[in-house]
């Protein structure tokens, strides 16, 4: 029977990567699974954005170290694997491109607008999960989670590219969960509302009035913070997780109900 841990060392002992852990939700992340006793790896396309994170998690005690890598470089990802060794814990957060998602209707776009959103939101998925898996299931023991978007689970106008490869990365979630769970590894998915985050903040500095209308779709009456999905993170990271694979929970605020 597996000890459940006391919640303030809840994954002391394990190694963690995020990717596109320097801002946003991902740094949220990094930061909530090095205070519950990780050692955590912070990916970033940016190094100083990579590097900053660490610093946050050194100065309250943590233990973490920046990797730079694009993790839709197929090339750099072996790189990156060879840098960090073994994971226990994997978390595909990356999925917003630097120049944020362009809002247009799909006969608006073209390849050159959905190959980005495919390569990032499923493609480095994909990778990066084959890249760290086969250790996982070596030791017998590994979490994999993939933070996906409502767009991919209702279904969002002028989203449906960036939707289409989330849903996609849910899809290949639940197929691997089943495959790996004989093995001690669980595959899960958090799905976001609208996180007042990144271009969407900027436009809310410039325009208050627009979180106020954003707001009014989600019962619990506010958009996300980049602060909601850690605490589940952590959970579905945990050995008090064993038994949940092959899920994708709403971290939502109410705005899609997963029943």
């Amino acid at each position: 029977m597996a000890t459940i841990r006391d919640w303030s060392n809840f994954i002391a002992g394990r190694v963690a990567i995020v990717t596109g852990g320097g801002g946003g939700v991902g740094r949220a992340i990094c930061i909530q699974l090095a205070r519950a006793g990780a050692e955590v790896w912070v990916n970033d396309l940016y190094g100083d954005r990579a590097e900053k994170v660490v610093r946050e998690i050194e100065e309250e005690g943590g233990v973490a170290h920046p990797v730079v890598a694009d993790v839709t470089d197929r090339g750099a990802v072996p790189g990156m694997v060879r840098d960090t060794g073994p994971v226990d814990i994997l978390v595909n957060n990356a999925g917003i491109p630097p120049e944020g998602i362009t809002v247009k209707s799909f006969v608006e776009t073209g390849p050159d607008e959905w190959d980005p959103l495919i390569r990032l939101n499923l493609a480095a998925v994909l990778g990066v999960t084959r890249a760290y898996l086969p250790a996982m299931i070596e030791r017998s023991w590994g979490r994999v989670l993939t933070i996906v978007s409502d767009a991919g689970r209702r279904g969002e106008r002028k989203q449906v590219v960036y939707g289409a490869a989330k849903a996609a990365a849910m899809g290949f979630s639940r197929g691997l969960a089943a495959e790996v769970g004989q093995h001690g590894v669980t595959v899960n998915c958090l799905s976001l509302g609208t996180m007042k985050h990144g271009l969407l903040e900027e436009a809310i500095e410039r325009q208050p009035e627009l979180e106020q209308r954003l707001a009014k779709a989600y019962p619990a009456g506010r958009i996300g913070r980049v602060t909601d999905p850690a605490p589940l993170a952590v959970l579905l990271c945990s050995d008090a997780a064993e038994w949940i694979t092959g899920q994708v929970y709403p971290v939502d605020g109410g705005y899609f109900p997963a029943l």
